[in-house]
């Protein structure tokens, strides 16, 4: 069985329609809506999209449509090839390990520093959002708990004082993001634990503890690609071979 559903390309889509309020901002609004449903999987890998079908259900113009798609395409999410059809990437586990190895790299010093700045209230913060992603998991709410992940790891970037680190994060883990969201299925209470196991170090002010912690946390989709991979083999590359930097 799948470890979720897969669709038809592209069926049943409904795109939410934007506030039209000068072109670069509906531009964005196209875009972050699109790679939105991409990482969420509501368009799948494969799914083929037209500029013009977009256009009209979101009430803009083709050439916000086209920006977005050539962003969207910059970032490895879609095939753009003329007088074809505009897809949806399947998901190179290539990338998905070399994103892994750029965020690890990142995120590893960037919580060991955070573990010498947190405050009392940084702490409250964080504890929050692990008793919201409990309460997401028992709700079996997956994209919840997703938002609330990423949540966790930008705020300890901010409370680093590194913000610019979960912008670079943000900009090249989309490779990961939808593996990720295939795992959620199986995976989400122990990344819940892994999350606790980076807090109690950090509420310690123990950077090497937390560091480690975040090492591990981060290596857990080494284990679980195969498991992804061989249930939904029809939305990954050829490059299975591909070894983990």
């Amino acid at each position: 069985m799948p470890i979720i559903d897969t669709v038809a390309p592209g069926a049943g889509l409904v795109l939410t329609p934007v506030v039209p309020v000068g072109r670069p901002s509906v531009a964005d609004q196209v875009f972050d809506e699109l790679r939105r449903r991409i990482l969420s999987l509501d368009l799948p890998p494969g799914a083929r999209l037209s500029e013009v079908e977009v256009a009209a259900q979101m009430g803009v113009s083709r050439q916000p449509v086209r920006d977005a798609f050539y962003r969207l395409s910059k970032l490895g999410l879609l095939s753009i090839r003329p007088q074809r059809a505009t897809t949806v990437t399947l998901i190179s586990e290539a990338a998905v390990m070399q994103a892994r190895f750029v965020r690890t790299a990142l995120e590893v010093e960037t919580v060991r520093t955070a573990a010498r700045r947190m405050t009392a209230a940084d702490l409250r913060r964080l504890e929050a959002n692990l008793h919201a992603q409990d309460r997401a998991i028992t709700a079996g709410e997956k994209a919840a708990f997703h938002a609330l992940d990423d949540a966790f790891h930008r705020d300890i970037c901010d409370r680093a004082g590194v913000a610019l680190a979960w912008d670079l994060i943000a900009e090249m883990k989309s490779h990961m993001d939808r593996v990720r969201m295939l795992s959620l299925s199986f995976a989400s209470r122990s990344a819940y634990e892994d999350h606790l196991s980076i807090f109690s170090p950090l509420s310690r002010g123990d950077g090497e503890g937390a560091a480690a912690a975040m090492r591990v946390h981060l290596s857990r989709i080494l284990d679980q690609i195969a498991r992804i991979r061989a249930a939904n083999h029809d939305w990954f590359e050829g490059d299975a071979e591909a070894e983990a930097p």
